[in-house]
């Protein structure tokens, strides 16, 4: 048997995070959602189904994968939504998933097991039809997590992030250089990895989580990190940063100020004072000195968020910025409650943005124009470059999709 992620049509609500990645590799908890497929079902090889436009680039950086390709004339296809947790494993792995049926939670489709050959031909569709396979099956409901909208990224972070803490091997172990003078409060719940630093000053409170700090990742003088925080493989932290209550920094990423309960992918700059709060900010974007983002509102009312054009009650009191990748925004730039920002914009200027920006736009309160998508990748080419990452001509045509995508 073959078991195959998917996307479905529902992974279009994700849209100003999916320019460039597939639904799988956004991160929850401690890992991407395709990393704790991989854990959970480390002894059953994975292919994956995204968009076609997506295959050439992934298929250079996931290349023990099979993409967009049946291999077997018996495939169990699983949402690349879901959140594979022990329980969900255990029904992949005792064939509680039966040939011919489909599988929904509500009416968000979680897996289906088929001929793909019969089904769909030599190769998958752009998006599975969820709504054709319900049509098309037998249907059982099955008890399962996974994510909906966007603003789940940030609502079932903690709960993720304390689950997979509570199941890892690593805390205790202190592999890595830490300074006499840092304080490590309740080292059997703080990991700190071969190569990292943890330097003078610096506090790591564990009284009440977990602290991870993945190998040669850096924590300058006087830094606090506290409960469940999350430092990536050569990850920074710089002076006086606060993180704490559920955060995420990715490998490479360089972080400083206040950050509560937020998700910071790889290749990402927050390294300035400010405020960031319940968000989700995407790999290679830029947040200027003094950036703040609200996440609470001052009627401590729910928060609504803009998903295709429609304003939607989210039912969190808590919830920040929401951002794709490679924006960017300037010094002392602000932003409301459950703002959502697109792929490669530019914010700047006094006053609140809109709480809806698009993708490639160029901007503030005052207004936006669209950001010519050369200039764009010039600048996407020498921040990579800064990093040691080559642009590639994959990356580069899927980056020219997303902007056709946006404007035609």
């Amino acid at each position: 048997m073959q078991v195959m992620l998917f996307e479905d049509d529902a992974v279009l609500k994700f849209t100003p995070l999916l320019h460039l990645k597939p639904i799988y590799e956004l991160t929850l908890g401690m890992r991407t959602l395709r990393e704790k497929f991989e854990v959970a079902l480390s002894s059953l090889p994975l292919s994956l189904h995204m968009r076609a436009a997506l295959a050439p680039y992934w298929r250079t950086v996931l290349t023990d994968y099979a993409i967009n390709t049946f291999t077997q004339n018996d495939v169990l296809f699983l949402n690349g939504r879901v959140i594979c947790d022990k329980p969900f494993a255990q029904k992949v792995l005792s064939g509680a998933f039966e040939f011919g049926k489909a599988y929904f939670n509500g009416g968000q489709l979680i897996a289906f097991r088929t001929n793909p050959h019969e089904l769909f031909g030599d190769s998958p569709p752009e998006l599975i039809d969820a709504k054709m396979i319900a049509e098309r099956f037998s249907s059982t409901q099955v008890d399962c997590r996974y994510i909906a909208f966007m603003w789940d990224l940030v609502r079932l972070h903690p709960e993720e992030f304390r689950r997979e803490a509570m199941q890892c091997k690593d805390f205790g172990k202190v592999e890595g250089t830490v300074h006499p003078r840092a304080i490590l409060v309740d080292e059997s719940r703080i990991y700190v990895g071969r190569g990292a630093q943890v330097r003078a000053g610096a506090v790591l409170d564990a009284t009440e989580g977990y602290i991870y700090v993945a190998p040669n990742a850096k924590i300058f003088p006087n830094a606090v990190l506290m409960n469940y925080v999350m430092i990536g493989e050569s990850a920074t932290v710089k002076i006086g940063a606060k993180l704490y209550d559920y955060v995420y920094v990715g490998a490479f990423s360089k972080v400083g100020g206040e950050v509560e309960g937020s998700i910071i992918e790889r290749y990402t700059n927050k390294q300035h004072e400010g405020f960031l709060g319940h968000s989700y900010i995407s790999s290679w974007c830029n947040l200027g000195a003094d950036t703040n983002t609200s996440d609470l509102k001052n009627n401590y009312s729910t928060i609504r968020m803009n998903v295709g054009g429609k304003e939607i009650d989210t039912k969190m009191q808590f919830l920040g910025l929401i951002m794709g990748e490679h924006s960017k925004c300037g010094i002392n730039t602000m932003f409301n409650t459950g703002t959502v920002v697109g792929m490669s914009s530019n914010i700047f200027g006094a006053g609140f943005p809109p709480k809806t920006i698009g993708s490639f736009q160029w901007g503030g309160a005052d207004g936006f124009v669209r950001y010519d998508l050369d200039k764009a990748l010039e600048v996407a080419r020498t921040v990579m470059k800064r990093r040691n990452v080559t642009l590639t001509p994959d990356y580069e045509t899927l980056f020219r999709a997303a902007y056709t995508k946006e404007f035609c």
